[in-house]
Protein backbone atom coordinates (compact mmCIF):
# COMPACT_ATOMS: atom_id res chain seq x y z
CA UNK A 1 0.00 0.00 0.00
CA UNK A 2 0.99 3.65 -0.32
CA UNK A 3 2.17 5.27 2.90
CA UNK A 4 4.23 8.23 4.01
CA UNK A 5 7.77 7.16 4.79
CA UNK A 6 10.31 9.19 6.75
CA UNK A 7 13.93 8.85 5.59
CA UNK A 8 15.04 9.95 9.05
CA UNK A 9 14.22 12.63 11.58
CA UNK A 10 14.28 16.27 10.55
CA UNK A 11 12.35 18.80 8.52
CA UNK A 12 9.39 18.20 6.21
CA UNK A 13 11.78 17.17 3.42
CA UNK A 14 12.37 13.78 5.10
CA UNK A 15 8.80 12.76 4.21
CA UNK A 16 7.83 11.03 0.96
CA UNK A 17 5.29 8.48 -0.24
CA UNK A 18 6.40 4.89 -0.78
CA UNK A 19 5.20 1.31 -0.57
CA UNK A 20 4.86 -0.62 2.71
CA UNK A 21 3.08 -3.90 3.57
CA UNK A 22 -0.68 -3.77 4.10
CA UNK A 23 -1.78 -4.01 7.74
CA UNK A 24 -3.91 -6.93 8.91
CA UNK A 25 -6.73 -6.34 11.41
CA UNK A 26 -6.34 -8.30 14.62
CA UNK A 27 -9.09 -9.38 17.01
CA UNK A 28 -11.36 -6.45 17.81
CA UNK A 29 -9.95 -4.39 14.94
CA UNK A 30 -11.23 -3.30 11.53
CA UNK A 31 -9.30 -2.46 8.38
CA UNK A 32 -10.15 0.96 6.96
CA UNK A 33 -9.44 1.98 3.38
CA UNK A 34 -8.37 5.57 4.00
CA UNK A 35 -10.02 8.38 2.04
CA UNK A 36 -8.35 11.23 3.90
CA UNK A 37 -6.24 11.99 6.96
CA UNK A 38 -5.41 15.25 8.73
CA UNK A 39 -2.17 16.85 9.84
CA UNK A 40 -1.71 17.50 13.55
CA UNK A 41 1.00 19.34 15.45
CA UNK A 42 1.93 16.02 17.06
CA UNK A 43 2.69 14.64 13.59
CA UNK A 44 5.40 17.26 13.10
CA UNK A 45 6.89 16.33 16.47
CA UNK A 46 6.94 12.65 15.52
CA UNK A 47 8.69 13.54 12.26
CA UNK A 48 11.35 15.37 14.28
CA UNK A 49 11.86 12.37 16.57
CA UNK A 50 10.28 13.92 19.66
CA UNK A 51 6.95 12.04 19.84
CA UNK A 52 7.31 8.32 19.06
CA UNK A 53 4.20 6.15 18.71
CA UNK A 54 3.12 4.16 21.76
CA UNK A 55 4.13 0.48 21.94
CA UNK A 56 2.32 -1.61 19.35
CA UNK A 57 1.17 1.33 17.24
CA UNK A 58 2.08 1.82 13.59
CA UNK A 59 5.29 3.70 12.85
CA UNK A 60 3.45 5.52 10.05
CA UNK A 61 2.47 9.05 11.07
CA UNK A 62 -1.21 9.98 11.37
CA UNK A 63 -3.58 10.30 14.32
CA UNK A 64 -6.93 10.33 12.51
CA UNK A 65 -8.55 9.34 9.25
CA UNK A 66 -11.78 8.86 7.37
CA UNK A 67 -12.61 6.05 4.99
CA UNK A 68 -14.54 2.88 4.32
CA UNK A 69 -14.34 -0.40 6.25
CA UNK A 70 -12.76 -3.03 3.99
CA UNK A 71 -12.35 -5.95 6.43
CA UNK A 72 -13.33 -7.00 9.95
CA UNK A 73 -11.13 -8.76 12.47
CA UNK A 74 -12.46 -11.41 14.82
CA UNK A 75 -14.94 -10.42 17.53
CA UNK A 76 -16.03 -7.17 15.89
CA UNK A 77 -19.71 -6.35 16.24
CA UNK A 78 -21.77 -3.39 15.13
CA UNK A 79 -19.78 -2.60 11.99
CA UNK A 80 -19.91 -3.97 8.44
CA UNK A 81 -17.70 -3.91 5.38
CA UNK A 82 -18.62 -0.82 3.36
CA UNK A 83 -19.50 1.39 6.33
CA UNK A 84 -18.15 4.93 6.03
CA UNK A 85 -16.30 5.90 9.19
CA UNK A 86 -13.81 8.25 10.76
CA UNK A 87 -11.35 7.09 13.38
CA UNK A 88 -9.10 8.17 16.21
CA UNK A 89 -5.67 6.54 15.75
CA UNK A 90 -2.49 5.96 17.71
CA UNK A 91 -0.69 6.06 14.35
CA UNK A 92 -0.91 4.89 10.77
CA UNK A 93 -3.24 7.47 9.21
CA UNK A 94 -0.93 8.62 6.40
CA UNK A 95 -1.51 5.41 4.42
CA UNK A 96 -3.92 3.64 2.08
CA UNK A 97 -5.09 1.29 4.84
CA UNK A 98 -5.00 1.34 8.63
CA UNK A 99 -6.06 -1.20 11.26
CA UNK A 100 -8.18 0.43 13.96
CA UNK A 101 -9.59 -0.86 17.26
CA UNK A 102 -13.35 -0.99 16.71
CA UNK A 103 -13.98 1.21 19.75
CA UNK A 104 -12.11 4.08 18.07
CA UNK A 105 -14.35 4.09 15.02
CA UNK A 106 -17.09 6.67 14.68
CA UNK A 107 -19.72 7.01 11.97
CA UNK A 108 -19.33 9.94 9.60
CA UNK A 109 -21.74 12.59 10.94
CA UNK A 110 -24.77 13.36 8.81
CA UNK A 111 -24.15 16.16 6.35
CA UNK A 112 -20.36 15.86 6.45
CA UNK A 113 -18.38 14.66 3.45
CA UNK A 114 -16.02 11.73 3.80
CA UNK A 115 -13.02 14.01 3.27
CA UNK A 116 -14.23 16.62 5.78
CA UNK A 117 -14.77 13.85 8.33
CA UNK A 118 -11.00 13.29 8.48
CA UNK A 119 -10.70 16.68 10.19
CA UNK A 120 -12.96 15.72 13.11
CA UNK A 121 -11.73 12.78 15.26
CA UNK A 122 -8.62 14.26 16.89
CA UNK A 123 -10.05 17.70 17.59
CA UNK A 124 -13.48 16.50 18.67
CA UNK A 125 -12.07 13.85 21.01
CA UNK A 126 -9.41 16.20 22.40
CA UNK A 127 -11.78 19.07 23.09
CA UNK A 128 -14.70 17.03 24.36
CA UNK A 129 -12.58 14.87 26.67
CA UNK A 130 -10.52 17.71 28.12
CA UNK A 131 -12.88 20.67 28.26
CA UNK A 132 -16.07 18.83 29.16
CA UNK A 133 -15.30 15.34 30.50
CA UNK A 134 -12.22 16.36 32.53
CA UNK A 135 -12.58 20.09 33.26
CA UNK A 136 -16.37 20.02 33.40
CA UNK A 137 -17.07 23.31 31.64
CA UNK A 138 -20.59 24.44 32.51
CA UNK A 139 -23.05 26.79 30.80
CA UNK A 140 -22.32 30.39 31.76
CA UNK A 141 -18.71 29.72 32.73
CA UNK A 142 -15.81 31.61 31.18
CA UNK A 143 -13.60 29.55 28.85
CA UNK A 144 -10.23 30.57 27.41
CA UNK A 145 -8.62 28.67 24.54
CA UNK A 146 -5.13 29.51 23.31
CA UNK A 147 -4.49 29.20 19.60
CA UNK A 148 -8.13 29.74 18.79
CA UNK A 149 -7.65 29.59 15.01
CA UNK A 150 -5.99 26.16 14.93
CA UNK A 151 -7.70 22.81 14.60
CA UNK A 152 -8.21 22.36 18.35
CA UNK A 153 -9.10 26.00 18.84
CA UNK A 154 -11.75 26.17 16.13
CA UNK A 155 -13.47 23.09 17.56
CA UNK A 156 -13.16 24.34 21.16
CA UNK A 157 -14.72 27.70 20.32
CA UNK A 158 -17.67 26.09 18.55
CA UNK A 159 -18.39 23.48 21.23
CA UNK A 160 -18.05 25.89 24.14
CA UNK A 161 -20.29 28.40 22.36
CA UNK A 162 -22.87 25.72 21.55
CA UNK A 163 -22.98 24.73 25.21
CA UNK A 164 -23.46 28.32 26.39
CA UNK A 165 -20.07 29.21 27.84
CA UNK A 166 -18.54 32.67 27.44
CA UNK A 167 -15.60 32.12 25.11
CA UNK A 168 -12.26 33.93 25.03
CA UNK A 169 -9.72 33.05 22.34
CA UNK A 170 -6.15 34.10 21.65
CA UNK A 171 -4.61 34.36 18.19
CA UNK A 172 -1.84 36.30 16.47
CA UNK A 173 -3.40 38.20 13.57
CA UNK A 174 -6.49 40.18 12.67
CA UNK A 175 -7.53 37.49 10.17
CA UNK A 176 -7.29 34.75 12.78
CA UNK A 177 -9.10 36.82 15.40
CA UNK A 178 -11.90 37.46 12.92
CA UNK A 179 -12.18 33.73 12.26
CA UNK A 180 -12.45 33.06 16.00
CA UNK A 181 -15.19 35.66 16.33
CA UNK A 182 -17.08 34.23 13.35
CA UNK A 183 -17.04 30.82 15.04
CA UNK A 184 -18.57 32.27 18.20
CA UNK A 185 -15.79 33.64 20.41
CA UNK A 186 -17.20 36.43 22.57
CA UNK A 187 -13.80 38.02 23.22
CA UNK A 188 -10.74 37.74 20.97
CA UNK A 189 -7.24 38.58 22.21
CA UNK A 190 -4.23 39.32 20.02
CA UNK A 191 -1.42 37.77 22.04
CA UNK A 192 1.14 39.93 20.21
CA UNK A 193 -0.10 43.20 21.72
CA UNK A 194 -2.62 42.27 24.45
CA UNK A 195 -2.18 40.50 27.79
CA UNK A 196 -4.76 37.74 28.12
CA UNK A 197 -4.30 37.81 31.90
CA UNK A 198 -5.52 41.41 32.10
CA UNK A 199 -8.47 40.68 29.80
CA UNK A 200 -9.59 37.66 31.84
CA UNK A 201 -9.05 39.30 35.22
CA UNK A 202 -11.24 42.22 34.14
CA UNK A 203 -14.06 39.71 33.59
CA UNK A 204 -13.59 37.65 36.75
CA UNK A 205 -11.07 35.13 35.47
CA UNK A 206 -11.33 31.95 33.43
CA UNK A 207 -13.20 28.98 34.83
CA UNK A 208 -11.49 26.68 32.30
CA UNK A 209 -8.38 27.26 30.20
CA UNK A 210 -7.33 24.92 27.39
CA UNK A 211 -3.61 25.44 26.85
CA UNK A 212 -1.25 24.16 24.17
CA UNK A 213 1.78 26.21 25.21
CA UNK A 214 2.87 24.54 28.44
CA UNK A 215 5.75 26.09 30.35
CA UNK A 216 5.74 29.51 28.64
CA UNK A 217 2.17 30.26 29.74
CA UNK A 218 2.03 28.31 33.01
CA UNK A 219 2.34 31.20 35.46
CA UNK A 220 0.18 33.56 33.44
CA UNK A 221 -2.51 30.91 32.99
CA UNK A 222 -2.69 30.42 36.76
CA UNK A 223 -2.95 34.21 37.16
CA UNK A 224 -5.83 34.24 34.67
CA UNK A 225 -7.84 31.55 36.47
CA UNK A 226 -10.98 32.35 38.41
CA UNK A 227 -11.60 30.90 41.86
CA UNK A 228 -11.89 27.11 41.45
CA UNK A 229 -10.67 27.48 37.88
CA UNK A 230 -9.25 24.53 35.95
CA UNK A 231 -6.21 24.75 33.68
CA UNK A 232 -5.89 21.86 31.23
CA UNK A 233 -2.53 21.55 29.47
CA UNK A 234 -2.49 19.51 26.26
CA UNK A 235 0.70 20.73 24.58
CA UNK A 236 4.23 21.97 25.11
CA UNK A 237 4.79 24.39 22.24
CA UNK A 238 6.21 26.82 24.79
CA UNK A 239 8.43 24.31 26.60
CA UNK A 240 8.06 21.46 29.06
CA UNK A 241 9.53 22.83 32.31
CA UNK A 242 8.01 25.78 34.12
CA UNK A 243 7.71 27.16 37.63
CA UNK A 244 4.35 26.76 39.35
CA UNK A 245 3.38 29.21 42.09
CA UNK A 246 1.54 26.78 44.35
CA UNK A 247 0.48 29.58 46.68
CA UNK A 248 -1.30 31.34 43.81
CA UNK A 249 -3.03 28.08 42.93
CA UNK A 250 -4.01 27.46 46.56
CA UNK A 251 -5.51 30.92 46.91
CA UNK A 252 -7.75 30.20 43.96
CA UNK A 253 -8.45 26.59 44.93
CA UNK A 254 -7.45 25.92 41.35
CA UNK A 255 -6.41 22.81 39.46
CA UNK A 256 -3.72 22.18 36.87
CA UNK A 257 -4.36 19.07 34.76
CA UNK A 258 -2.10 17.68 32.04
CA UNK A 259 -3.46 15.10 29.62
CA UNK A 260 -2.44 13.19 26.52
CA UNK A 261 -4.92 11.45 24.23
CA UNK A 262 -2.59 9.28 22.15
CA UNK A 263 -1.13 7.26 25.03
CA UNK A 264 -4.45 6.49 26.75
CA UNK A 265 -5.54 2.83 26.96
CA UNK A 266 -7.85 1.60 24.22
CA UNK A 267 -10.79 1.37 26.64
CA UNK A 268 -10.38 5.05 27.55
CA UNK A 269 -10.26 6.07 23.90
CA UNK A 270 -13.34 3.98 23.17
CA UNK A 271 -15.25 5.71 25.98
CA UNK A 272 -14.21 9.12 24.66
CA UNK A 273 -15.24 8.24 21.11
CA UNK A 274 -18.61 6.97 22.33
CA UNK A 275 -19.18 10.18 24.28
CA UNK A 276 -18.23 12.27 21.24
CA UNK A 277 -20.71 10.40 19.05
CA UNK A 278 -23.43 10.91 21.67
CA UNK A 279 -22.77 14.55 22.48
CA UNK A 280 -20.86 16.17 19.62
CA UNK A 281 -22.09 14.43 16.47
CA UNK A 282 -25.68 15.74 16.84
CA UNK A 283 -24.26 19.29 16.91
CA UNK A 284 -22.27 18.55 13.75
CA UNK A 285 -25.28 16.98 12.05
CA UNK A 286 -27.49 20.03 12.68
CA UNK A 287 -24.77 22.47 11.57
CA UNK A 288 -24.11 24.02 14.99
CA UNK A 289 -20.54 22.71 14.86
CA UNK A 290 -18.67 22.18 11.60
CA UNK A 291 -15.26 20.91 10.55
CA UNK A 292 -13.03 23.84 9.65
CA UNK A 293 -10.75 22.77 6.78
CA UNK A 294 -8.11 25.27 5.67
CA UNK A 295 -7.04 23.24 2.66
CA UNK A 296 -6.92 19.75 1.20
CA UNK A 297 -3.75 18.40 -0.40
CA UNK A 298 -2.90 15.04 -1.98
CA UNK A 299 -0.89 12.64 0.18
CA UNK A 300 2.11 13.16 -2.11
CA UNK A 301 2.26 16.80 -0.90
CA UNK A 302 2.78 15.71 2.71
CA UNK A 303 6.03 17.69 3.04
CA UNK A 304 4.28 20.89 1.97
CA UNK A 305 1.44 20.12 4.37
CA UNK A 306 3.88 19.80 7.28
CA UNK A 307 5.60 23.03 6.26
CA UNK A 308 2.23 24.79 6.26
CA UNK A 309 1.42 23.39 9.71
CA UNK A 310 4.72 24.65 11.10
CA UNK A 311 4.28 28.08 9.52
CA UNK A 312 1.01 28.53 11.45
CA UNK A 313 -0.38 30.33 8.40
CA UNK A 314 -3.52 28.20 8.42
CA UNK A 315 -6.95 28.44 10.06
CA UNK A 316 -8.49 25.12 11.05
CA UNK A 317 -7.29 21.78 9.71
CA UNK A 318 -4.99 20.67 6.90
CA UNK A 319 -6.35 17.52 5.25
CA UNK A 320 -4.41 15.03 3.11
CA UNK A 321 -6.45 13.07 0.58
CA UNK A 322 -5.74 9.66 -0.92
Amino acid sequence: MRAVIASGTGGPEVLSVGEVPDPTPGPGEVLVAVAATAVNRADTLQRQGFYPPPPGASDVIGLECSGTISALGDDVEGWAVGDQVCALLAGGGYASYVAVPAGQLMPVPAGVSLVEAAALPEVACTVWSNVFMVAGLQPGERFLVHGGSGGIGTMAIQLATALSAKVFATAGSAEKLAACAELGADVTINYRDEDFVDVLKADGGADVILDNMGAKYLGRNVDALATEGRLVIIGMQGGSKGELDINALLRKRGAVIATSLRSRPADDKAAICASVVENVWPLVADGTVRPIVHTTMPLEDVAAAHALMESSDHIGKIVLTL
